[in-house]
């Protein structure tokens, strides 16, 4: 979550009722309150504001599980409590959107204040990474520092940072699988999962770039669509020929091509993690 004294909470809620009680926190002290009762309205807010966000509200309705799907496919991973509207009324076995997400009844909308405060925390506690400002990248800018590290130090120490959030337990759907796709389809994700990797492999090593979001970026859409490393190695493999032939036709050296192979670790090994902790843990 970014640091600020500002507490900016987004929420997507279709009851009037609660709206009502989203706007009564909102002026008992909440310091800034976003809320859409249109999903394309809200979805189009976090891809501008997610690394803003606080904490989602969500009000449990027909199209929810979409929500939830667009959530995981955009990589957007926040605190959530997930509002369901009716008395006595259950939602379907979670986790929904990830274990450390709070269920809270209407009736107890009173509560929300101290719920908010308990999904952050929760959150917080379920993936440590979590509280470093989500615009701290960790880039590689050089392949050698001032320290005289090797590449393969850096990258370690990269992958470390990196992978400390990863601890949320995530629950895909397998009707999303690659396997799955349509001939249409696959084709559509394989191409966008070049066009990243093309990203990342251009950005890879300058301060500038925001590397590390492209990195979440594919490894989500992989990840969800359980994509198998060796599909990973493929797309590398594919751009690192491009790239060479380029650079021979323009009279250049190819060697540099293989400073990407710290790229092609990165990538893997944070999908590679991804994968590992989609087990959910023993109690």
């Amino acid at each position: 979550m970014a640091q600020s004294t500002a507490l900016t909470i987004c929420g997507l809620v279709y009851s009037p009722t609660i709206a009502q009680e989203l706007v009564r926190f909102h002026n008992s002290g909440i310091d800034e309150l976003v809320y859409f009762a249109n999903d394309a309205e809200f979805c189009t807010y976090l891809e501008q504001h997610r690394h803003s966000v606080a904490c989602l509200i969500l009000e449990w309705a027909e199209t929810t599980a979409q929500i939830i799907k667009y959530l995981h496919h955009s990589a957007t991973l926040l605190p959530a409590v997930i509002v369901f509207p009716e008395q006595g009324a259950s939602l379907p076995v979670g986790p929904h959107y990830h274990v450390a997400e709070i269920l809270l009844s209407a009736v107890e909308l009173h509560r929300l204040n101290q719920v908010i405060e308990e999904a952050i925390t929760a959150f917080v506690k379920l993936c440590p990474g979590c509280a470093v400002p989500p615009h701290v990248m960790f880039r590689m800018p050089a392949l050698q520092d001032s320290s005289g590290q090797d590449p393969q130090h850096r990258l370690s120490q990269k992958l470390k940072e990196r992978l400390g959030y990863l601890g949320v337990y995530y629950k895909r759907d397998t009707q999303f699988f690659f396997r799955r796709m349509s001939s249409t389809e696959k084709h559509r994700l394989l191409d966008e999962l070049r066009a990243i990797y093309r990203t990342i492999i251009l950005e890879y090593f300058s301060a500038e770039a925001k590397t590390n979001e492209h990195i979440d970026e594919f490894v989500s859409k992989a990840f969800f669509a359980d994509i198998s490393v060796s599909q990973v190695i493929e797309l590398h493999v594919e751009l690192m020929d491009s790239f060479a032939k380029q650079l021979k036709l323009e009279g250049r050296s190819e060697d540099i091509l293989l400073d990407y192979r710290l790229t092609l670790i990165d990538v893997i090994a944070h999908l590679c993690e991804m994968y590992r902790r989609s087990i959910p843990r023993e109690v």
